[in-house]
Formats: C-alpha cells, structure tokens, sequence
C-alpha cells in the first residue's frame, strides 16, 4: 500500500501480505471471467449465425448484442489490467481506471436502444460522458507537467 511499504508494525504486514493475496485471488477470479466471457462470445454469435434464418446472416440487433458482449469482456481485460499494475506497482492508475470508464459508458451507448430509452437517461449518459472524457483529458495533461 502507498506509504506504508516501509512500516515495522507487525500488524500493517499482515493486513499488506492479506490485501496482497486478495489482490492475486481477484487477478485469478477475473482471468477465469474474461475466459468465460470469451467463450459466451463465441457461443452466442455461433447460435446466432446457426439459428438465423437465411442462416450466417445477422440482423441489427444480434451484431449490437454481440458489440456488446465483446466490449464487456474488453471490459474486464481492463479491469485485470487494472489489477496487474496494482500488483506491480502497490498504486492504482487513474488514467487506466477512467479510460475504463470510458469504455464501459461506450458499451452502453452501442447497446442502447434509444427507441426505448428516455431523454432525460440519454442527457444523464452525455454528462457523464463529458465528464469522464474531461477527467481523462485531465489526468492526461497532468502526466505531461515537467518535474513530475
């Protein structure tokens, strides 16, 4: 954990050596996840393309599902992503975590049906959409400043 790396209280070890491990078991847990993600992806456009009729042709809405899917597990690659450079570094990325954002929020707005999706829900995901887009601009211009 930042700043408490070079600590001699035997408890603050311990708690470490516990976050440590839990960190590797969620690393583990999230490898099994984009595994199974991956293999959803496949079985769904398989079914997809095998019970369409004409067959091997995919309407709108089953390439929307699989954009969908595919991005959530890109999704996940990043938040292992994320994970691993927690493991190397004891430090969490904000640069990396708001670029996840991003993506997450691109997800929703590929999948969405804006047919059945209010305007208010649609002004609220543009908002966060700025906002998050300025956080990433942000924290990018500030790994630029000189002497950091």
């Amino acid at each position: 954990m930042p700043g408490l790396g070079d600590s001699s209280e035997p408890l603050l070890k311990v708690l470490q050596s516990i976050i440590r491990v839990s960190v590797r078991v969620l690393a583990i847990l999230m490898t099994v996840l984009i595994l199974l993600g991956v293999v959803d992806v496949a079985w769904m456009l398989f079914e997809k393309v095998i019970s369409s009729s004409p067959r091997f042709v995919l309407s709108i809405r089953d390439i929307l599902a699989t954009f969908g899917a595919f991005l959530a597990v890109l999704i996940a690659v990043e938040i292992f992503v994320n994970i691993i450079m927690y493991l190397r570094e004891d430090v969490i990325h904000v640069k990396i975590v708001v670029a996840t954002a991003l993506m997450a929020i691109a997800r929703k707005v590929i999948i969405l049906d804006f047919k059945e999706t209010s305007s208010d829900f649609i002004w609220a995901t543009a908002g966060v959409i700025l906002a998050t887009s300025i956080a990433y601009w942000l924290v990018d211009k500030a790994e630029d400043v000189p002497g950091k």
